[in-house]
């Protein structure tokens, strides 16, 4: 039974791969075959299908393409040529995608910027990109506005369906009076694929955004990469939910439609209370996910149609291994493509064969074709790879976490762009690591691949602090608190403790009313180790997440746990009552005196 188990697991993962890597094997950065060939070819030959249906509207791919040869047009007779870039900053709608798609037939690059920046954010972004436009929605208007005064350049400004002023000009009008034809491929002629087509930012929990260089050959990859693994055809439906301007729905989600003449049924934004409405009214047979998500569905009371929908599948990351099953369970979705990847990395992995709380597999019997993925050891203190006695790096043991890093060479598989800021760029390359000379990508993650192959996402780096001479996770200790009933997001960090080494763990919760601390003691105390368990509960109405649903990390660990700077509820545990107690100043004040023996 055992030898039999092996054989159909290990044939479940080959087809699976064979699956991925057949949807994207023509990808090549040295071709000349672009991301518009390809979406032009799907207009070619599915022009009556629909390709979105959005807010009662429905596009069929005919009459997206005429969008966005209009927009080619504009661009041309602007004067824009390949190379130049225009910001896009604008919320979900077909037409964010008929732009990008029109700027690409004639070689101009697009900066996908998130709609919910303004100020000197918003200016960031676009200075970086060195964008000679900037295109929003209405919706944007007063945030493109906040920004003009903080442009380094001249860039033109233009609103779609927004008010047109002095300094900005509506852009639908002129559109409407442009040619909706084709425009010559000699426009784009001699562009290989692995010049740049999309600038996608990076969606830090603070700091100002990078910007990460997506090539033809790297977005014709992830618009692809999904196609086998979810068994998209032009019969499906995707749900995309996420912002356009980010890779999972924007340019994955996005793309498995657009490939296969499948239809987007594309909504504004992420609502939890409407979500199987929508899914189930709409006909979604895929959707796209960020693991919190998820976890908001889960959080939401019982709907009626949560088990009545059509949905098959679904692809996407960050789902967390305590909350999985219960999601298959509870939902009735047979199958998750979970994966992992960055916008701007080169390693990524695939689930394809269900393992639940793996992000991928690398089969014994395939190790020798994924050699451009390493597992090293890593110290939390310095956070950096460990080095021998002959200056180079250490491979993980199995089960053992370590950095996950990519080999950076010529290969489609193994080039990593980089960023527009060459310092960033620099911080992510680990030279030296197996031999003298060699460079590799630094995912910046903790992982461990386990003697089976399969692999799993353990914590970022910067997350994992030390305590008590031990290393914490704090995805660990989250994944531990979120189990506990009556609490709906639980945010982990470490905070320094005077007279102490190392960073005490802290987490701010989001639970209801009558959360009963004396019952998430004991819970924790049975699930985690004592150096693991935090220290200090922090209450939040709800949690502080950015635009892609990532935790907000840094603003809460510089409040830390001090009462005069945190309005909310304070708790710490009490080590002589062994459970959580309010934290009052003069509880503080013996802390800081180092009062308490933790």
């Amino acid at each position: 039974m055992g030898a039999l188990s092996d054989l159909t697991m290990n044939w479940k993962s080959f087809t699976g791969l064979r699956r991925t890597v057949k949807g994207i094997g023509d990808v090549d950065p040295e071709g000349y075959n672009l991301v518009p060939d390809d979406l032009e070819a799907s207009v070619d030959k599915y022009g009556a299908n629909i390709v979105f249906r959005f807010e009662g509207r429905i596009v069929t791919y005919r009459e997206f393409e005429a969008q966005a040869n209009q927009v080619a047009h504009w661009a041309l007779a602007e004067g824009l040529k390949p190379g130049d870039t225009v910001a896009l900053y604008m919320e979900n709608r077909p037409e964010y995608v008929a732009i990008w798609f029109g700027l690409s037939k004639v070689g101009v690059v697009t900066a996908l910027i998130n709609h919910n920046l303004t100020d000197e954010s918003l200016a960031h972004c676009v200075n970086i990109a060195d964008a000679k436009a900037v295109i929003c929605g209405e919706e944007q208007d007063e945030g493109l506005v906040s920004a003009i005064d903080h442009f380094t350049g001249a860039p033109a400004l233009w609103t779609w369906g927004g008010t047109e002023t002095n300094r900005v000009r509506a852009l639908a009008p002129v559109l409407d009076s442009l040619p909706d034809d084709r425009p010559d491929r000699s426009h784009r002629e001699g562009i290989k694929a692995g010049a740049l087509a999309l600038y996608v930012y990076t969606s830090g929990t603070t700091g100002l955004p990078k910007a990460a260089r997506l090539t033809h050959a790297r977005t014709q990859g992830m618009m692809r990469t999904f196609i086998g693994p979810c068994r998209v055809t032009q019969r499906d439906r995707v749900y995309v939910t996420l912002p356009l301007y980010h890779g999972t729905g924007g340019i994955c989600g996005i793309g498995i439609a657009l490939n296969t003449g499948a239809s987007v049924i594309l909504r504004r934004r992420f609502s939890a209370t409407s979500f199987w409405d929508d899914a189930t009214d709409a006909g979604a047979t895929v959707f796209s996910y960020i693991g919190e998500l998820c976890r908001y569905l889960l959080n939401q009371p019982p709907h009626p149609k949560e088990r009545a929908h059509r949905i098959r599948t679904g692809f996407g990351n960050g789902l967390r291994p305590e909350i999985w099953q219960d999601f298959f369970d509870r939902f009735n979705i047979p199958h998750l493509a979970e994966f992992y990847g960055s916008t701007e990395g080169n390693v990524s992995f695939v689930n394809v064969d269900g393992r639940i709380g793996a992000v991928g597999r690398i089969p014994p019997f395939l190790k020798s074709k994924f050699e451009n993925v390493k597992f090293v050891k890593f110290d939390i203190e310095s956070e950096e790879p460990v080095r021998g006695a002959d200056g180079l790096c250490i491979e993980c043991d199995p089960d053992e976490a370590g950095e996950a890093i990519g080999r950076i060479s010529d290969d489609v598989r193994e080039r990593f762009e980089g960023y527009n800021d060459p310092d960033a760029t620099r911080k992510k390359i680990l030279r030296d690591v197996f031999e003298p000379g060699d460079m590799w990508f630094r995912t910046g993650d903790l992982m461990r691949k386990d003697a089976g192959g399969w692999i799993y996402f353990v914590d970022r780096i910067g997350d994992t602090f030390r305590w008590k001479g031990e290393n914490v996770a704090t995805n660990e200790v989250g994944d531990a608190l979120s189990q506990f009933g009556g609490i709906e997001h639980a945010n982990v960090y470490g905070v320094p403790v005077p007279g102490t080494d190392g960073k005490a763990g802290m987490a701010a919760i989001t639970a209801r009313a009558d959360l009963d601390v004396d019952a998430l003691y004991a819970h924790l105390t049975g699930r985690l180790p004592a150096y693991a368990r935090p220290l200090f509960l922090r209450i939040q109405p709800e949690a502080e997440t950015t635009g892609t649903f990532k935790y907000r990390k840094v603003e809460l660990v510089q409040e830390g746990f001090d009462p005069s700077e945190v309005s909310e509820p304070l708790y710490f545990a009490h080590p002589e009552r062994q459970t959580y107690v309010p934290l009052t100043d003069e509880d503080y004040k013996t802390i800081l005196a180092a009062g308490f023996k933790f």
